[in-house]
């Protein structure tokens, strides 16, 4: 029997994650949620268990509300990394989770690079 899309995102999820904390002990997880209409991304700290930044397609400022395209991901990846410096962060390590690393998702942490965060 052929495993569900969902059931293969979860396994692909829990698998980035696991490879991504090994490797990146002590620095801040950049963790990106895509849905159909909105995408967004939060600056987490795993140790502490709290969020320190956050950045939505949902947000008016950024003047892309309900859309989900690479023009929407590209301004929230700008947002990130403008207050992640805020935050006093630099560095952090990119978790796509169970998402593929193109089109929107690979917009979003271009541009949070641009931003000057080092994923």
């Amino acid at each position: 029997m052929a495993n569900s899309k969902r059931t293969l995102f979860l396994k692909r999820r829990l698998r980035v994650r696991n490879k991504l904390r090994k490797v990146n002990a002590g620095r801040m997880r950049l963790s990106v949620h895509r849905s159909n209409k909105n995408i967004s991304v939060q600056l987490i700290d795993d140790v502490n268990g709290v969020t320190l930044a956050a950045a939505s397609s949902l947000e008016k400022d950024l003047g892309v509300v309900g859309k989900n395209n690479i023009d929407a991901a590209s301004k929230v990846g700008a947002a990130i990394a403008e207050r992640a410096k805020k935050a006093g962060v630099e560095e952090a390590y990119f978790d796509r989770g169970g998402f593929l690393y193109h089109g929107k998702v690979k917009a979003l942490a271009d541009a949070a690079r641009e931003g000057g965060l080092k994923l």
